[in-house]
């Protein structure tokens, strides 16, 4: 089983794509941090029921 991210990693990807310009897509936020897009959709989920 995969490590999982640091707390801080994962809240620090769920700001950006929450602040993210018009037009810059989750996925590419995702390839830039280097996880999948699947993965930061679900941190997003998870970040909006807290």
């Amino acid at each position: 089983m995969p490590k999982p991210y640091p707390k801080e990693f994962r809240e620090d990807i769920v700001r950006v794509a929450r602040n993210r310009e018009p037009g810059v897509t989750l996925e590419q936020i995702a390839a830039d941090f280097g996880v999948h897009p699947i993965t930061l959709s679900k941190w997003l989920r998870r970040a909006n029921t807290d």
